[in-house]
């Protein structure tokens, strides 16, 4: 009986002594200055943006990240602060155990290109807009015309499915957003204009204009069209 009694005594004290200096470790180890600030950029999108750009809204109004405790490091208010930037996607920001502030950054990728009356900016998948870099220009669709609210989500659509697309991918190379919304498209190798109408029947659309390009290139005769009419359903209608 005795021997449990001590046995279970020593036992308390034990788990004491651990939380004890857990407290003490993790109490000084928050009093630590960080060591430095190190910017991952992660995914497969080109940078736009500058490492000391991040670095910047880390260390916030601090000139030197050495200066700034772990404990008085804001993980949240950080990321939001990196989120906010209109290159970026989303952030992950933590402190790694030897006291280095690291950003993990995920970039916007663009799949098209705005330009309307002297205004010209990216437009990525989700419909977020980008400003044009100084570090590195992306070779997408160029879209002219106007976006509105109204059509916004409509042109977003279209710009996925071409953009997902190898074969429309390789093959249109700009849209032209007309005032009444209809669209009209340009080819990469020829000088043909593509009428596609409306931004609906999206899929039905692009098939009849694969199964004609598909027909079309092998009698190689696509070179005496002018326009390429997909507005009809079932069909597609050709004028030289």
């Amino acid at each position: 009986m005795k021997f449990l009694v001590w046995t279970n005594i020593r036992l308390v004290v034990i788990i004491v002594v651990m939380v004890f200096l857990y407290s003490f470790t993790s109490v000084r180890n928050s009093h630590r200055k960080l060591k430095k600030a190190e910017v991952i950029f992660i995914g497969n999108s080109k940078n736009f943006l500058k490492q000391e750009t991040v670095n910047k809204l880390l260390i916030e109004n601090n000139s030197d990240v050495k200066t700034i405790e772990k404990l008085g490091v804001n993980l949240n208010k950080l990321e939001n602060s990196i989120n906010k930037h209109q290159m970026v996607k989303h952030s992950q920001i933590y402190v790694s155990v030897d006291g280095v502030l690291k950003a993990e950054v995920e970039q916007k990728t663009p799949i098209a290109r705005f330009v309307n009356q002297g205004t010209s900016f990216y437009i990525d998948n989700e419909g977020s807009t980008m400003a044009i870099s100084e570090l590195f220009t992306s070779r997408v669709m160029l879209v002219t015309g106007l976006i509105t609210p109204k059509n916004k989500q409509q042109v977003i659509a279209l710009l996925n499915k071409i953009d997902t697309d190898d074969f429309l991918k390789k093959n249109i190379i700009g849209i032209q957003i007309l005032s009444n919304d209809d669209v009209i498209m340009s080819n990469r190798i020829y000088n043909y204009q593509i009428d596609f109408g409306k931004m609906i029947n999206i899929d039905e659309k692009f098939e009849n204009y694969k199964a004609f390009f598909q027909k079309t290139s092998k009698e190689k005769v696509l070179e005496n069209y002018k326009k390429i009419n997909l507005k009809f359903s079932h069909q597609v209608v050709c004028s030289k």
